[in-house]
């Protein structure tokens, strides 16, 4: 009998070697830093926590995260039947996106090596194993829909190609797989619409007079399934309360676009960098924006390149279409976000908007790998080793410029793992001394609402200790009721100097205990100005 790898085993070529070998590499990072809460926890992130435990409870099942009407809450899903068995806990929150990240990779991988060059492939697996906390904050915490929706564009392009090229052997089944993906995405994040658009093409493209018949029956009963949960959201919404309405209002208030130029500088010098992994957190030096001012540039050239080879039909014709797709959906993307005033006024925070640019990695770097490649054989002419020769510099640069930033991020976690610890101790003094009803500002409560397994309720206060974003009502209900609520502020915050001018003016005495930057305060009896 013959010994050796299992039939069930694939073999694995060099390249493929080589990408697992990376791909486990950022797997494995990004666990050590999900185990050591990195980056650190967030209200916003709580509130898709406290979303999954309420479904692991049974105690609801909605389809918007709480207090909005058009993020979808998956990611809660995900985490619900983790969080029944092992509690709420921000690791275990995290793992579901683990496993999206590593999924993510090797749907990039296949997708890469299909369309372009096995080796190309690798280079895209190395860059996307490699991280800064930008990069890693849209790929690690439950904020809402960017993990799952990138995966689900990946799996979508390469169902397309299996379908052009008729490697898929139940067609009618992928066709529905893929109205399945759109559907899902859809409810999932608003973002990715431009992706979801341009793979709808590239399918279209793939099947042509097919999708006249069966396949357009599929596709669609495929979509609906996966955005049923946010149709019937809708169709049952109050007047005005339907996302299309609550998106339009929320998108109105970002206030005055600006000028465009200060738009589209901050796009590109800040806001591409950031959610590439070129840049640290804190913002982008002079030296790491240069991968913005380029970006364009590549994404002509790679358009470029695809048109030349559709002409030449040098290879399959859905490929060069995969690449004008991923161009696109890319252009479309930065399209979006310099229309907001965010691009040009906060581009540090807003840049998550442009995670999704990660799909478009393959095609905005193909450019250089193609003049590198023609440099390295020597098939080219004095211009093209001269161009080659820029190319790889510019690869070699990119690739240290993200090691560089992701190294900076990897050896400097100590503030955030720091002003985590810092959070833990505050549930740990609520929870043994209490009060167990207090209020807070937003980035205080459902933080520690979760970390405490809500054994601690917060209501949210604004600065002036008025009634503030309060995503989930029954628990300002709750600390409403309460006898004598605390209060958790930040010691020297605004909220802060209000509730002692207002102790010192009742004459309400109460205990004050500080932990770490935060004061809890107790009145001796219930202090609410608001009412």
């Amino acid at each position: 009998m013959a010994t050796g790898v299992p039939r069930w085993v694939p073999a694995l070529d060099r390249p493929a070697l080589v990408a697992l070998l990376l791909g486990i590499a950022g797997v494995g990072y990004r666990l050590v830093l999900t185990v050591h809460t990195v980056p650190a926890g967030n209200s916003d992130e709580a509130t898709f926590g406290l979303v999954a435990l309420h479904v692991a409870q049974g105690r609801a099942h909605p389809v918007f995260l709480y207090g909005q009407r058009y993020m979808g809450v998956l990611e809660s899903y995900l985490a619900a039947p983790l969080v029944a068995v092992a509690g709420p806990s921000w690791t275990v929150l995290r793992l579901p996106l683990l496993a999206l990240y590593a999924l993510f990779v090797w749907l990039m991988y296949r997708l890469t090596r299909r369309v372009f060059s096995p080796w190309f492939a690798v280079l895209v697996v190395g860059l996307l194993a490699l991280g800064t906390e930008r990069v890693v904050r849209d790929q690690m915490t439950a904020v809402g829909g960017r993990p799952e929706v990138k995966v689900a564009v990946a799996a979508m392009l390469l169902v397309a190609v299996g379908l052009a090229e008729r490697t898929v052997r139940h067609r009618r089944l992928a066709v529905g797989l893929f109205g399945l993906l759109a559907g899902v995405a859809t409810w999932s994040d608003w973002l990715i619409v431009p992706y979801l658009a341009v793979a709808g093409l590239v399918l279209g493209y793939a099947l042509r007079r097919e999708l006249v018949g069966w396949a357009a029956v599929l596709l669609l009963a495929g979509f609906t399934v996966g955005v049923f949960p946010m149709l019937w959201d809708n169709l049952t919404a109050g007047p005005g309360q339907d996302s299309l309405s609550v998106f339009r209002r929320v998108d109105a208030t970002g206030g005055p676009p600006g000028p465009l130029a200060g738009r589209i500088v901050g796009g590109l010098t800040e806001g591409v960098p950031l959610a590439s992994g070129f840049c640290p957190a804190e913002g982008c030096a002079r030296w790491q924006e240069w991968f913005g001012l380029l970006y364009p540039v590549l994404l002509v050239l790679a358009a470029g390149l695809a048109l030349v080879a559709l002409r030449r039909r040098v290879i399959h014709p859905v490929r060069p279409v995969v690449t004008l797709a991923l161009v696109a959906g890319a252009a479309l993307t930065l399209f979006g976000y310099v229309r907001s005033p965010l691009a040009a006024s906060d581009p540090l925070s807003s840049a998550r908007y442009l995670s999704v640019l990660q799909l478009s990695l393959p095609a905005v770097l193909w450019p250089l790998w193609v003049a590198a490649v023609s440099c390295w054989r020597g098939t080219a002419g004095v211009a093209g080793r001269l161009a080659g020769a820029t190319a790889t510099a510019v690869l070699a640069a990119l690739t240290v410029t993200a090691l560089v930033a992701t190294g900076q991020f990897a050896t400097g976690t100590g503030g955030i793992r720091a002003e985590e610890r810092q959070a833990r101790r505050v549930a740990e003094v609520l929870r043994a001394a209490g009060p167990r009803h207090v209020y807070g500002d937003y980035w205080t409560c459902h933080r520690l609402t979760f970390t405490t397994a809500e054994e601690v309720l917060c209501g949210v206060l604004d600065d002036g200790l008025y009634p503030g974003q309060n995503r989930y009502p029954a628990y300002w209900r709750a600390v409403g009721r309460a006898e004598r609520p605390g209060y958790v502020l930040r010691a020297g915050s605004p909220a802060e100097r209000r509730l002692t001018e207002l102790l010192a003016a009742g004459g309400v005495p109460a205990t004050v205990t500080d932990v770490g930057d935060y004061r809890v305060y107790h009145p001796a009896t219930a202090v609410r100005p608001w009412r």
